[in-house]
């Protein structure tokens, strides 16, 4: 995994390398020149820019004060407000790891109780912060168990934020968030052909039961689809793969994680000897005692500043959850609402208008969400003299390089010149960042295209916009 030290080093090199020479006079006729590409996406999709220089002085400026779905680029002002206001990110996650512990009433029942930690493994190859490490310790103890309980108590029980597509749910895009995650709370579902006329083979962990209605058909390009209701452990297959193709791995999102947590501890523990005489339960709300029993074993994950360089670059939606909800502990519960308010502050100490946001997530997967471009360069402007603002902008994609941004831009004035967070949500598309122009100068940009046409894209000309725009700075 990229560490925040390597990515801090990287992007230092680019701006070292940046050639620099005197700011270029501003062009008159850039605004027209830009909205005559961003035209070129057709009809219909609404437009937001605002490209500033560092000292504040617009470039372009197309509906500034608008308020547009920022979609992923909501994850820019989760991760900022997490290297604003928590110490320690360059060290390992002590507070957020899982622990497992063994609670006696007619039992003993294990409780694997989580903290926050998005990064916990049950992956056959772990070699840090496994769940395997908490059954051995289990299994060190004691060779018969009760009930197996995952406790996800540490936070409130918000599994998705308000503004979450019903739709999404069952995917790894929209998957619950809980204070006990594991494995980015997704089930793998592997699709293989077999022969023409017959359904394809799956594989699936049997959590979840798969209703194949999938055809292998004998040429042509793999077309698969699912769909599961919330609630339900039933998975809907569709779609065809061809004879010959590679097997299709589709990844399905949870609506329980700690319940699964729990039912992958007592395979891991059943594998080791234990036997387990009960069931597997979830428990959202902590029990509350002075004599809970000390845990049997505590993991500690890696920093939390690895995992805010896989946020921004990936646009992992379930680990951006969790930093929110890491933030809302700060001085709450760990609310969806608690997280908010850390984040709104930091935007208050920015010089944001209130009207220029709105945030009911940390991801982005919320539709209300809203900022204003212009709002955003804002903060964008004030997090680059922030004392962690170097850190914080190593964390973004990097044009051409890596990545969402790995594949844009590339053989462009912007590739390895353009440090940003990229956002994609129905109807919605964003790009928000720092950009390096020809001249050597850094500018500051935000772009929305909202109410995109079903069957349009906006992301071409968004990207020759801002291309042109460097190649005229």
């Amino acid at each position: 995994m990229t560490t925040l030290a390597t990515a801090l080093r990287a992007a230092a090199l680019i701006l070292a390398l940046a050639p620099v020479s005197p700011a270029a006079a501003q062009d008159p006729g850039l605004q027209q020149r830009v909205e005559s590409r961003l035209r070129e996406a057709g009809p219909g999709t609404r437009f937001g820019l605002v490209v500033a220089t560092e000292d504040g002085s617009e470039l372009v400026a197309i509906a500034p004060d608008a308020r547009f779905i920022p979609a992923s680029n909501t994850k820019m002002f989760t991760t900022a407000a997490a290297f604003a206001t928590l110490t320690g990110l360059d060290r390992p996650d002590a507070a957020g790891g899982a622990a497992v512990r063994l609670e006696s009433a007619d039992g003993p029942d294990v409780v694997l109780e989580g903290h926050g930690d998005a990064r916990l493994s049950s992956a056959a190859d772990c070699a840090a912060n496994c769940l395997a490490a908490l059954a051995d310790a289990v299994a060190a103890r004691t060779r018969q168990v009760r009930n197996v309980i995952g406790d996800d108590g540490f936070f409130p029980d918000q599994r998705w934020s308000p503004g979450m597509s019903w739709n999404n749910i069952g995917t790894r895009s929209g998957t619950a968030i809980s204070a006990l995650s594991l494995d980015d709370n997704e089930l793998p579902l592997r699709v293989t052909p077999t022969a023409p006329g017959r359904p394809p083979a799956v594989d699936l962990p049997a959590y979840f039961t798969v209703d194949n209605h999938a055809m292998t058909v004998a040429a042509g390009a793999t077309n698969l689809d699912f769909e599961r209701m919330p609630g339900s452990t039933i998975v809907r297959l569709t779609g065809t793969i061809a004879t010959g193709a590679e097997p299709e791995l589709l990844r399905l999102g949870l609506d329980d994680p700690a319940h699964y947590a729990a039912w992958r501890l007592r395979a891991l523990l059943e594998a080791r000897g234990v036997r387990v005489a009960g069931a597997v339960s979830a428990r959202h709300r902590s029990l509350v005692s002075a004599r809970r029993p000390e845990p049997l074993a505590h993991l500690v994950p890696p920093p939390l500043g690895e995992d805010l360089i896989v946020i921004n670059k990936a646009s992992q939606n379930l680990h951006a959850e969790l930093m929110l909800r890491r933030l809302g502990r700060i001085n709450g519960t760990g609310s969806i609402a608690d997280g908010v308010a850390v984040v709104q502050a930091m935007l208050e100490r920015a010089g944001l208008r209130r009207a220029d946001y709105d945030f009911s997530d940390g991801s982005g997967m919320s539709t209300y969400n809203r900022v204003s471009p212009r709002g955003v360069v804002t903060f964008l402007r004030w997090a680059a003299a922030q004392p962690w603002g170097a850190a914080w902008r190593a964390t973004l994609a990097v044009g051409g390089v890596d990545g969402t941004l790995a594949h844009r831009f590339r053989g462009t004035a912007l590739e390895s010149r353009l440090f940003a967070k990229t956002g994609g949500l129905n109807a919605t598309a964003a790009l928000s960042g720092y950009m390096i122009a020809r001249s050597g100068r850094t500018l500051l940009f935000s772009l929305y295209a909202n109410d995109i046409p079903d069957g349009a894209s906006a992301t071409a000309a968004m990207d020759a916009a801002l291309v042109l725009i460097a190649e005229r700075n």
